[in-house]
């Protein structure tokens, strides 16, 4: 399983959202480029890095920075926030991103991911579901307005292509509560086996251990690494376990 350590970026720092709450927002301060070559220095193997002012927005908004940290790197960033066009994935992996994150885009339009699929090759193109009970939440860093069953969802990206999907259950994301089992369980078994990379509520070394368990294609992990309840290459350590 392939631990993939976040920068999520606001205002060119490196923050963390509770809940996806943009009102409780911790501000690390730290140089986002510095932060992505210690994680390489640490052993990641790939990196994600969001942009929540785009996420805002709905539009990519840090893109410079996004590819100033992707050349400062040896390793393969995944790129996520304000990704709603075509236009706008192609200038996302523009910066050398070897894939995108989408949201919102896919859940009100899931012909967007088929179209984006055939463009760009289906190891490119990652679904992100924020999910809040049954529902599959769009807008999820704003309004959290637009929702849609998850199932339903689902079985529309699969048909179209998709082969991977970021799962955050947005209760756990940032709450350093553990990951939901139940939820990634149910997912999986719905997506009919596509790659599931979990994202949200990891808290312990004890958590990762339980991911690497259920053999998902990746976990990533922010607050936990961010406020030292263990390092990296603990982490790696306890996946391979």
């Amino acid at each position: 399983m392939e631990l993939i350590p976040a920068i999520d970026l606001r205002g060119g720092r490196v923050v963390r959202l509770l809940h996806g709450d943009f009102a409780r927002s911790t501000d690390y301060g730290a140089d986002p480029i510095a932060v992505a070559r210690a994680w390489e220095s640490e052993g990641a193997s790939r990196l994600h890095l969001v942009d929540l002012d785009g996420a805002r927005e709905g539009f990519p908004a840090q893109a410079d920075l996004l590819r100033r940290i992707v050349e400062s790197v040896g390793i393969p960033c995944q790129v996520a926030g304000g990704l709603r066009t075509a236009a706008a994935v192609q200038a996302a992996l523009g910066t050398g991103a070897d894939r995108v994150v989408l949201g919102t885009a896919l859940l009100a339009d899931p012909g967007l991911g088929r179209r984006l699929v055939g463009i760009h090759g289906r190891e490119r193109i990652v679904a992100g579901l924020d999910v809040r009970g049954q529902d599959a939440v769009g807008d999820a860093w704003g309004s959290g307005a637009a929702t849609r069953p998850l199932w339903e969802v689902l079985v529309a990206l699969v048909d179209a292509g998709v082969g991977t999907f970021v799962v955050t259950a947005i209760t756990r994301d940032g709450a350093l509560s553990g990951p939901d089992l139940a939820l990634l369980r149910d997912v999986r078994t719905a997506a009919r086996n596509a790659d599931l990379i979990a994202s949200g509520g990891v808290a312990t070394l004890d958590d990762v251990r339980a991911l690497a368990a259920e053999q998902y294609a990746g976990a990533i992990l922010g607050r936990a690494l961010y406020e030292g309840r263990f390092t990296l290459g603990e982490a790696l350590a306890a996946a391979a376990s």
